[in-house]
Order: C-alpha cells, then structure tokens, then sequence
C-alpha cells in the first residue's frame, strides 16, 4: 500500500475523506510533467497530456479570448464541483466577470460558464457519463466534448434537473454555433487534430 493509500483509508476510516486530503497526497507523489490528475466521483484518474489534445484546447482558448479576458481562462485547473468528491481538472473553463475565487484561492463552479473536455481513450467514460452529469447538475450553461478519434463535437447546453436539456452534434470542419449561449461566439473547428 502507497502512502498515499494509507492516509486515504485513514481519512476514510475518520470520516474525514476531503477533495484536500486526497489531492494532498497526491501532491507529494512523483507525478510526471505533464500529466492531467482529476478525482471523479472520489476515484482519481491520470492522464499523460498528448499533443492533439494540447493543439485543440490551444485552439478553443485562442477562440475564446475573442469574448474572455485571460484571467478568466482555465486549463487543468483544480474546480471543485457539486456531488461526491469531485476535484475536476476541465480541460478548458471559461469563468464568467463576475468571478471570484473561494477563501481557499481556487475558481468556484458557480462562476462556469463554459467547459470543454477534448476525449482521452481512457477517461472518456468520464466526459460522457458522471462529469457531463455533474457539470449539468451545477448547472454550467455549456458543456462541449471534443472527440479527436471520431472527428466530432457534442455541444450539450441548457441544463436542467442534472441532466442537459439539447445535444448538437457536429464534425470537425463544421463551426460549432455558440451564439445563443452565455458565451455569444461560433467556434471554428478546421484546425483540430485526429487522433
């Protein structure tokens, strides 16, 4: 058993398991440059950052400075959302103006009103089933999935009863149609890898 292991079955035996606990002791542990880390659900998940997914969360940032400061941009920044143990690292989130961080220095959910998630082979159970379920329970007006492999774009919005209300669905190429949302722009997909 890792360090790591044991202090989260001693919180767990405690009742005192936290989001910081957990992410604690994952801060001490020798985690590769580069590497995503996110807890869904209280289950911590790794991922190694690939140059697709890197190129495409360049490209919708670049997009949305066209609408959001830079302060108000975030890539694989710790937000905790609503539910159980939930520490989740978007792959970009779009904070609204009024934003302002929590007493513990972080972004708070509240204040999402974008996030795109670009699809990993391993983690995409993630993106598609208990994050897309908790980002509509906390009531994120937009939620877009980026599929490198399949070549498409899910763009879930309206929110409502922790689930979303529309799904459109589109191909790399075909411009993703922001304008009736919170975030007022169409977001160009030509330049996104394959996988």
């Amino acid at each position: 058993m890792t360090v790591l292991e044991d202090r989260i079955e001693m919180a767990k035996e405690s009742g005192e398991l936290t989001l910081d606990v957990m992410f604690e002791g994952l801060e001490k542990m020798p985690i590769p440059e580069g590497t995503k880390v996110e807890i869904v659900g209280g289950n911590i998940f790794m991922s190694p950052q690939r140059q697709t997914h890197w190129e495409i969360i360049l490209d919708i940032v670049e997009q949305l400075r066209g609408r959001y400061a830079r302060k108000r941009l975030a890539s694989d920044v710790r937000i905790d959302f609503p539910g159980h143990l939930n520490g989740f690292a978007c792959d970009v989130a779009a904070l609204a103006d009024r934003s302002v961080k929590d007493d513990k220095g972080r972004w708070r959910y509240q204040d999402v009103e974008f996030v795109a998630e670009i699809i990993s082979k391993d983690t995409a159970a993630n993106d598609y089933g208990p994050k897309k379920l908790t980002y509509a329970l906390a009531e994120v007006p937009v939620y877009l999935i980026v599929d490198p492999y399949q070549g498409r774009c899910r763009l879930f919005t309206q929110p409502k009863d922790g689930d979303y209300a529309t799904e459109t669905k589109s191909a790399f190429g075909d411009p993703v149609d922001l304008t009736g949302t919170v975030v007022g722009l169409t977001l160009t997909t030509d330049e996104f890898p394959r996988d």
